[in-house]
C-alpha cells in the first residue's frame, strides 16, 4: 500500500498531552515531599489544561473533537473484531477514544477533589475548601490521596496499550504525538488546521476559570 505522511495531531493537542505526562508525576512528587504550595500551583495549571482539552474537544481541529472520535458500542465492538483500517483513518481509534475520556475524567476528578481537600489547621487547603463541611473535606482529602494511584494505573494501561500496538500491530503511536504526522494510505486527508480564534478562546476561558478558582471562586457580581 502506498503511504504518505499525513497531519494527524495539532500542536495544541500535543502540547497538552505531554504537559499531562509531566505534571501528573510532578503533582505526586510534590505531595510526597510536602511541597504543598508548589503542589497546589501545579494543580491549577493541570486544572487549566483539563479545561482547555475539554473546550478544544468541541472547537478544536477534526481529530481533537469528541464528536469525531467518540463512537458508540457497536463501532467499538466492530473495532475489537478487527473491522477497522488503521491506514485509512486518522486520530483516535474507537477504543482509544474511550481511554481519552477515562483519563480526562480521572484527572479532572483528582484535581477537583484537591480543590476542596485539606485541613485548615495545617495551611494546606484547596481554594474551595471553605465551601464544604469538615466531614466532606476529610473524605475528599482521603480520596484525593489514594485516587492518584487509580490515575497512575490508568496511565499504565495506556502505556501498555501503546506497547501492544507497537509490537503486535506494528503501529507507532508515540511518533505522531511528538511530530504530529503519521504514515497513512494515499488519499487520506490531513487533519484540519487549528483556528487561531478558537485557540485564543479556549486558552482565555480555561485560564480565566482556573484563576477564578485559584482565588477561591469569589462571586462574580
Amino acid at each position: 500500500m502506498e503511504t504518505r505522511p499525513v497531519k494527524v495531531w495539532d500542536w495544541p493537542v500535543r502540547v497538552t498531552h505531554w504537559s499531562f505526562a509531566v505534571l501528573v508525576p510532578a503533582m505526586w512528587i510534590t505531595a510526597e515531599n510536602s511541597q504543598m504550595g508548589l503542589h497546589m500551583q501545579i494543580g491549577h495549571v493541570l486544572l487549566a489544561l483539563v479545561i482547555f482539552r475539554l473546550i478544544w474537544g468541541f472547537i478544536g481541529t477534526d481529530t481533537a473533537r469528541f464528536a469525531n472520535f467518540v463512537k458508540g458500542p457497536r463501532v467499538v465492538l466492530a473495532y475489537l473484531r478487527g473491522g477497522y483500517d488503521h491506514q485509512r483513518e486518522i486520530g483516535h481509534n474507537p477504543l482509544g477514544a474511550l481511554a481519552v475520556l477515562a483519563l480526562l475524567g480521572a484527572m479532572g476528578a483528582q484535581v477537583g477533589m484537591g480543590l476542596f481537600a485539606g485541613d485548615p489547621f495545617d495551611g494546606a487547603t484547596g481554594p474551595l475548601n471553605p465551601l464544604v463541611g469538615v466531614m466532606t473535606a476529610d473524605w475528599l482529602t482521603d480520596t484525593h490521596e489514594w485516587f492518584v494511584y487509580v490515575v497512575f494505573a490508568m496511565i499504565g494501561l495506556h502505556l501498555a496499550a501503546i506497547g501492544v500496538y507497537g509490537v503486535m500491530r506494528m503501529q507507532n503511536l508515540i511518533g505522531p504525538i511528538i511530530v504530529g504526522k503519521a504514515e497513512k494510505a494515499e488519499g487520506v486527508a490531513d487533519n484540519s488546521s487549528p483556528s487561531l480564534t478558537a485557540l485564543v478562546i479556549a486558552v482565555a476561558v480555561s485560564v480565566a476559570i482556573a484563576a477564578w478558582i485559584y482565588s477561591g471562586a469569589p462571586p462574580l457580581s
